[in-house]
């Protein structure tokens, strides 16, 4: 079962929970959910924009929605320092201030304000969205595959974590017959619901097709 579902959604209300948090009527349902797929688009292109970042481990790593009668809360993951850097008296960069002043102009939220929390990632390689992208840009750049994986197992190492297990899928090095390969070091109980996996499925277009990664993260105990 651990490697036919999704190793988040076997878990929720144990150990995960839900990025979006909210209640709607059935007729409404579709409509909020396709309300913050966009709100998470705004946020990510905003930020990559006006604050110029352009590396996932300086950006974004998840964006939490909470909507209430009168108010969306917004969390946002970062490891980004541009995100936190204070600006003489300021609490928290121009740039945040402005993002959420664009976001009730542009989803004209009358009887609702938006308020936007920054949550900073005290060790960003624990998070298996910050690896994906990291073997992306290697994958772009002609690294060796097996040279990306092995390198983001050590930076995983590095910040003490279980387990660690890679997955490429696809025409891996440009050659004609797509195929699978993955390393694992440590522990990664799929089966283990009361276990602390993080998970994510990253998709990165090369020169010879588009390659799929998988990287599943043990963080901590059963």
């Amino acid at each position: 079962m651990g490697q036919k579902i999704n190793p988040l959604g076997f878990r929720l209300g144990t150990t995960q929970s839900h990025y979006s948090l909210w209640f709607a009527q059935p007729k409404k349902y579709s409509e909020n959910l396709q309300e913050d797929a966009k709100i998470r688009d705004y946020i990510k292109n905003y930020i990559k924009k006006k604050m110029k970042i352009y590396s996932i481990v300086e950006g974004i790593t998840r964006i939490e929605i909470q909507k209430q009668i009168d108010v969306i809360k917004i969390k946002i993951y970062t490891a980004s320092p541009k995100l936190f850097k204070e600006k003489l008296n300021e609490k928290r960069p121009r740039e945040i201030e402005e993002l959420q002043r664009n976001l009730q102009k542009e989803f004209y939220c009358v009887n609702r304000k938006f308020n936007l929390a920054i949550i900073r990632i005290a060790k960003p390689y624990r998070n298996p969205t910050i690896l994906a992208e990291f073997i992306a840009d290697q994958l772009k750049n002609r690294v060796s595959f097996r040279k990306a994986m092995k390198k983001a197992i050590e930076l995983t190492e590095q910040a003490n974590t279980k387990g660690i297990r890679v997955q490429i899928a696809g025409r891996i090095d440009g050659k004609e017959i797509a195929r699978v390969e993955w390393i694992r070091e440590g522990r990664v109980p799929l089966q283990t619901i009361q276990a602390k996996i993080d998970y994510c499925s990253y998709p990165v277009r090369t020169i010879s097709g588009i390659l799929g990664i998988k990287i599943w993260i043990f963080i901590d105990g059963e």
